[in-house]
Order: structure tokens, then C-alpha cells, then sequence
């Protein structure tokens, strides 16, 4: 591979990844208007918005085994992505990512047996440990949604295999965004009367879709041309980074000594099993990351 190719690629990825956490962190300004569900529900509709006239599913062709996976999916999305910015909101940007990287990595990690994946496996239980720093203080909930938005992007990866192979391109990701974006319909419904999606709030959460979706979504497709699939998962690694980053910077998130050294030990964990196995979100890479946190993310 051409290596001014292969860094324009990195590059592009690592663009897409700050962008993400960007996006994550716009959004959030507008959480004391609308709330997370609020931001969440525009973003569903900005990815469908997307997704939809690229894909071109027809919805009235999907069979019942093509229909099930792909409402689940719709129902991970929407799940997915409330839980994991109610964990921005309540824990901050850089916790709640990192612990949302919990589910590619259990995914990765699942049913393996070799000394180095569960060496792998206790070192990110003990990053995730000296990260929360657990006490009578700590705000469980908030931490019970980062670990539910995990669960929800291991899920999303597994369904997306499964639908993957009974739909072509982007149709399932694209209805399932549909799904999402419908799901969220009375959300919006309800800030509509009471008044609060002022135009401030509206484009704080476009802002939040497009940085944290369409952005990432045309970048991933022009980086899948450069870039060996193996690499998605390196780069994906750097997600909880840029979100301490982007915390920091745009909503002055001052992170612990302990967290940053949690945070560290989950993202080398991360590195060594996917340099290992190829990227644990294979199925999170590229187009389809769009209707998730990449997560989404």
C-alpha cells in the first residue's frame, strides 16, 4: 500500500473520530433545553435523513426474517444512543465513551480462551476500576448507562452481522435509522408543545448529527479506501481521547489523574487485542457507523 495513501487514510480516521466526540460535545450545550432524549431524537432524524436517500430500501420487499433484526436494530440505535449521552450528561464525555468501549471489546473477547485475551480481559476490568474510582459518591446511574450503552454497541455488532447478511449495502442500518427516528417521534412531539425546541437547541443538535454522524459517515467511506479494515479498530481505540479531549476544551470536563490512567488501560487493552484478532467492531467500521456511536458515538 502507498504510504502517503496509508497516513491520508489514518488522518481522514483520526478527523472522523474527533469529529465524533466534537458532535457528543456540541449536543450536550443543548441538554438544558431539550435533554439528552431531545438531542438524541434530532440526531435520529439527521442520520435518517442521511442514510435513507443513499441506502434506497424498500421497506415493502423486506421479509419477516429481514424485518425482525432490522427493528432491533432500530431499537438498539435508539437505546444506544440515549443511554450513552444520558452518561455524558451525568458523568461527563470522557467516562461515558469509555465506558461505552466496553462492548466492542467484550465482543472481541467473548468465547476466547488464550492467556493474552483474558490477561486483556482483567486489565480492562482494573482500567474501568481505577477509572470510576467507585464510592459512596459515585453517580450509578450515570455509570449504569455508559455500561448499558456498551451492552447496546456489542448488540449492535452482532446484529449487524446478522442483518448484514440478509440485506445488501447500507439497507438495513438505513431502515433501522428510519426505526429509530420514529421511535423518537412523540420526543419530539412533546418539546414541539412545550415550547423548548428553540432554534438555538435545534441547531446545537443538528450541529451534534451532522458532526457526530454525517461527518464520520463520508469520512469512513473515503478512509475504507485507503485503509486495511485491521486499522479501523487502532484508530477506533482513540475515541475515549478525543472525548476527554473534546471535554475539556468545550465543556471544561477536567479529568482525575486516576481517570486518565483508567482511561489509558482500556484504550492499550483495546489496541493489543485488536492488533491481535483484527478490529473487535468489525461491523461498527465504515458506512454503518453512521446510525451509531462510533458510537456514537
Amino acid at each position: 500500500m502507498n504510504h502517503e495513501r496509508l497516513l491520508s487514510g489514518l488522518a481522514t480516521m483520526a478527523g472522523s473520530a474527533a469529529s465524533n466526540q466534537v458532535g457528543a460535545a456540541v449536543g450536550a450545550h443543548a441538554f438544558p433545553a431539550i435533554g439528552p432524549a431531545g438531542v438524541v431524537a434530532v440526531r435520529q432524524f439527521v442520520a435518517a435523513a442521511v442514510l435513507l436517500p443513499v441506502a434506497r430500501p424498500d421497506l415493502r420487499r423486506f421479509t419477516w426474517a429481514q424485518w425482525w433484526p432490522t427493528l432491533l436494530l432500530g431499537l438498539v440505535f435508539a437505546t444506544m444512543n440515549l443511554s450513552l449521552y444520558t452518561a455524558v450528561d451525568r458523568v461527563g464525555l470522557a467516562l461515558a465513551v469509555t465506558l461505552e468501549f466496553l462492548g466492542p471489546l467484550a465482543v472481541a473477547l467473548a468465547g476466547s480462551r488464550t492467556r493474552k485475551d483474558l490477561l486483556c480481559a482483567v486489565g480492562a476490568g482494573a482500567g474501568v476500576y481505577v477509572l470510576v474510582l467507585p464510592d459512596a459518591s459515585s453517580d450509578w446511574f450515570g455509570i449504569g448507562c455508559g455500561l448499558v450503552a456498551a451492552a447496546c454497541w456489542a448488540a449492535y455488532i452482532l446484529l449487524n452481522r446478522l442483518v448484514g447478511a440478509r440485506l445488501p449495502g447500507l439497507q438495513a442500518p438505513a431502515a433501522a435509522s428510519a426505526v429509530a427516528a420514529l421511535l423518537y417521534l412523540p420526543v419530539m412531539l412533546v418539546l414541539a408543545v412545550q415550547g423548548r425546541l428553540t432554534a438555538a437547541a435545534l441547531l446545537l443538535a443538528v450541529g451534534a448529527g451532522v458532526l457526530s454522524s454525517v461527518v464520520p459517515y463520508a469520512a469512513d467511506l473515503i478512509a475504507l479506501r485507503r485503509v486495511p479494515a485491521r486499522f479501523f479498530g487502532v484508530v477506533m481505540s482513540i475515541h475515549p481521547v478525543f472525548a476527554a479531549l473534546a471535554g475539556l476544551v468545550l465543556l471544561g470536563e477536567m479529568l482525575k489523574t486516576h481517570e486518565w490512567l483508567g482511561m489509558a488501560v482500556v484504550v492499550a487493552v483495546n489496541i493489543l487485542t485488536v492488533t491481535g484478532k483484527g478490529s473487535p467492531a468489525r461491523g461498527t467500521t465504515g458506512p454503518t457507523r453512521l446510525a451509531a456511536p462510533a458510537d456514537a458515538r
